[in-house]
């Protein structure tokens, strides 16, 4: 417990106030940003900037030519307030005056000095680099002599802080429940959105910057004899342009043939944005032979708890149909869901007017289940009606074996 002192020690609502360590230390680990409020020149300054703690201490990030950074280098340092809130929720009184927040937040009060010993700031930089994705710091390059000597590190011992914090629900005053106004609380988190890639950047999103996923959600690599699938990145979008330029690859998909690798590359795109937000995972097929990309398929209406996967959003480059590579690479998604992640059902869909792809999932051993009629638009602005079909756990140990008896090779015919 940090003990408390007369500027740490609430006037009122005494109630929401602590000194616990551990409490402090979970709320500043947590905030990406602090405020930092300081005395210059007999005027106050409030300047918000980036933190880390490193055991009892806490850095603030600054720049040499600052004010803070300037009055900090002398021996007596710079006396600071430090504050963090996290703001958890809106409450929401049947009064006006009993509206509130959930919140929490630290406040710390000490004497800051500029660090000056080069290895401990270097350690503090690359906490901080840290602290925005584990792993980042051997994924990017280090700072320059002169990007060091521009960037300046306070130190501030944390000897007083307080924790100050509300949760809970509305707290109306008695005569005020029979009040016909809504009332109840609005929670509020900071989520992060998906990675946007800067310009030239082809690789993957680094694993610390992807949302937790369950195994329905990790488009995980599978290498069969014909076909090898791996997560779709824009990366691959010249190689899959090259790879479709066949019209009739297009004619019954939802999106319009694309122009060029850019037009291709927006289609990636918007994949990516479907498996970011959990609805699909997305891999390309690549020719297990040539190594050549050839097309793309993917899982989509994810349900982990009722045990069911779409597959779909399949293209394949017109020289590789009618070969192993179409039929492996639903053998190996099929095995995934029904094997691996144990799911009850898979779906397909296809558009009524499609027969090619019609008789392709029936070889799969699909059942065809009905039509659904006005089910989704074409690239051209009309409506589809689609045909679904599906395959139960129970039916894949059969349709199993047939499909790997289709992909042996036909014995020789003895002469």
């Amino acid at each position: 417990m940090y003990t408390r002192t007369d500027r740490t020690t609430a006037s009122r609502t005494r109630d929401r106030m602590s000194y616990d360590r551990a409490g402090a230390h979970a709320i500043l680990d947590e905030a990406y940003h602090c405020t930092l409020g300081f005395i210059v020149d007999g005027e106050p300054r409030v300047l918000p900037t980036l933190h880390v703690r490193i055991g009892d201490t806490l850095y603030l990030h600054g720049s040499t030519g600052s004010r803070p950074l300037l009055a900090a280098r002398g021996d007596t340092g710079l006396p600071v307030c430090v504050s963090v809130t996290l703001l958890d929720g809106l409450v929401y009184g049947r009064s006006q005056f009993h509206h509130s927040a959930n919140y929490r937040s630290v406040v710390a009060h000490g004497v800051a000095h500029l660090v000056t010993d080069e290895q401990e700031k270097t350690d503090v930089l690359t906490a901080l680099v840290e602290k925005v994705g584990t792993g980042r710091s051997a994924e990017s390059r280090p700072p320059s002599r002169r990007e060091l000597a521009e960037t300046a590190v306070l130190a501030l011992p944390l000897r007083e802080v307080s924790v100050r914090s509300r949760s809970g629900g509305v707290r109306d005053e008695e005569a005020d429940y029979a009040l016909p106004h809504w009332a109840g609380v609005v929670p509020l988190r900071l989520t992060a959105g998906r990675p946007e890639p800067d310009t030239g950047v082809t690789g993957p999103v680094p694993a610390y910057l992807q949302p937790p996923r369950s195994p329905w959600h990790i488009p995980a690599t599978m290498r069969g004899e014909h076909v090898v699938l791996e997560p779709l990145t824009v990366g691959h979008a010249e190689e899959l342009y090259a790879s479709t330029t066949d019209p009739e690859v297009w004619r019954h998909l939802g999106d319009p043939q694309p122009a060029d690798p850019t037009g291709m590359a927006r289609i990636i795109a918007d994949a990516l944005v479907a498996q970011h937000a959990g609805d699909r995972v997305a891999w390309v097929q690549r020719c297990a032979v040539t190594g050549a990309l050839v097309g793309s398929t993917s899982y989509y209406e994810i349900d982990p708890e009722r045990g069911a996967v779409g597959i779909g959003h399949t293209w394949l480059g017109r020289p590789w149909w009618r070969t192993g590579i179409n039929t492996e690479a639903k053998l190996l998604l099929l095995a995934r869901a029904f094997d691996t992640l144990g799911a009850n059902r898979v779906v397909w869909h296809t558009d009524l007017r499609n027969d090619r792809s019609q008789r392709a999932i029936e070889r799969l051993g699909a059942q065809r289940e009905g039509v659904l009629r006005m089910h989704r638009r074409r690239a051209d602005g009309s409506w589809r009606d689609t045909v679904q079909y599906s395959m139960t756990v129970n039916e894949w140990p059969e349709a199993q074996l047939n499909l790997r008896k289709r992909l042996r090779p036909a014995a020789p015919v003895a002469g």
